[in-house]
């Protein structure tokens, strides 16, 4: 409980100075599927980005932001408490500017498998 709520200062402290926070979703793109089950630890090493946030209780999004080797990458938005409105609007925004819409409606790999 004193390790969440030492976070949760850290977090409010630099919530004081803007609306939202944005990082990476991941620490890397995601894996292929199947490619890290074997491997417990890596797969939880992929939520290291999020823990944080979830434990402090602030509301937070992730919206697609690309590729990288045809793997997809997430955005994470972190807003102030109990102003989710703040980062659904800013993911909104950053979804009709990127234009990302094309590339992201592509079949997903599961699609593209029961294709073939």
């Amino acid at each position: 409980q004193k390790a969440r709520t030492l976070l949760r200062q850290e977090f409010d402290r630099a919530m004081a100075q803007f609306d939202a926070l944005l990082c990476p979703t991941a620490p890397t793109p995601a894996f292929k599927i199947g490619e890290l089950v074997s491997d417990p630890l890596a797969m939880k090493l992929m939520d290291v980005l999020t823990i944080p946030v979830n434990l402090t209780g602030l509301p937070a999004l992730s919206v697609p932001c690309g590729f990288v080797d045809g793997l997809p990458v997430g955005l994470q938005i972190i807003g102030k408490p109990f102003d989710e409105m703040t980062i659904l609007r800013i993911g909104y925004t950053y979804e009709q500017v990127a234009g990302l819409q094309a590339i992201l409606r592509r079949p997903t790999a599961i699609a593209a498998l029961l294709l073939t």
